[in-house]
């Protein structure tokens, strides 16, 4: 079987539903190159259609059981479920530390759901940087919600929100000064506020000082985002959030905002990928980069006409073969 005969059965069998044929693929992504992007091109004509929902705040607020408790309830009402959860990279191993797949093992048996988790690998912004692929993966795969769930790194998730359509930002009393750790970015992104553990002291006021910090930064007649309470432990006020979920896709929709989301999230695809291609490429240019910099440093070419001279011949260069997956 050649190379692309087997990056042709591997999509077919993804299509197809196989979770063991999304476990490969997804690892297929991880690793990156040539077959990865083989795959992606099988799949994507059969991508988007499925509701991509970012789970986001800060540490210890409850993130992976609130995620939990929507896939099941999702799963309650006949929804396939995929779940990527961006956990920190292993300072030893370089992979996923796991965390979140130990605190959802109870819907990981459940044949609807599929959870991956995913080493962040330095990624600044809450994500790895195979989220996106992944995101197409389990859309071609059939499944129905998938949720992102950041890392927890606080004030710099705030690139989540160029993966998903809903994005919600969760937040809990007593951790501080708690509309501060939401100022820088947070608070602006969400679609959902969600209050978790709210039968603590401190719940209402961090809600109505989040309604206060909405409307001072309001602009024109757009309503405020729901602010919502929940104990996600206990599973209180998640049907309310996932009815809350599936209103604001339908406002996306109904507005014509849905579509224009959908051009965000894949040009900021399309320039992360262009960045690493640009980064990669580089990097193989030992030669011709190393001439060039001495050229700039004898000031017989300016900066600028040297990145361009790079770029012609990264453009120049052949395209690599597919491998097997």
């Amino acid at each position: 079987m050649t190379a692309a005969d087997s990056v042709d059965a591997l999509a077919a069998e993804l299509l197809a539903g196989s979770e063991r044929a999304l476990s490969r693929s997804l690892t297929c992504i991880e690793r990156g190159g040539p077959p990865a992007e083989a795959l992606l091109e099988r799949i994507y004509p059969h991508t988007g259609r499925a509701h991509v929902i970012g789970i986001t705040g800060g540490p210890g607020s409850g993130k992976s059981t609130l995620t939990r408790g929507l896939a099941r309830a999702a799963r309650a009402r006949g929804r396939t479920v995929g779940i990527i959860a961006i956990d920190p990279s292993s300072p030893f191993s370089g992979g996923a530390i796991l965390g979140d797949r130990i605190r959802m093992s109870d819907v990981a048996t459940d044949s609807g759901v599929f959870i991956r988790s995913l080493a962040t690998h330095g990624a600044m912004g809450g994500l790895s940087r195979a989220v996106a692929s992944s995101i197409h993966l389990m859309d071609a795969a059939g499944k129905d919600l998938i949720f992102v769930e950041t890392v927890g790194v606080g004030q710099d998730e705030i690139d989540v929100i160029r993966a998903a359509h809903t994005v919600i930002v969760v937040s809990v009393p007593g951790l501080g000064d708690d509309i501060q750790a939401l100022k820088a970015g947070l608070l602006e992104i969400a679609d959902i506020h969600v209050v978790n553990k709210s039968d603590r002291e401190g719940a209402e006021r961090l809600r109505a000082d989040l309604r206060n910090m909405l409307a001072l930064g309001q602009t024109g007649a757009a309503s405020l985002p729901p602010i919502l309470p929940c104990v996600a432990i206990r599973e209180e006020g998640i049907a309310e959030l996932l009815d809350a979920v599936v209103d604001h896709l339908r406002s996306l929709k109904t507005s014509g905002e849905f579509d224009e989301r959908r051009r965000r999230i894949l040009w900021a695809e399309v320039l992360e990928i262009a960045h690493h291609l640009v980064n990669e490429g580089t990097a193989q240019l030992k030669d011709d980069s190393s001439q060039v910099l001495e050229r700039v440093l004898r000031r017989e070419m300016t900066p600028h006409a040297a990145g361009r001279a790079l770029l012609e011949k990264l453009v120049s260069s052949p395209i690599r073969e597919v491998q097997d997956v």
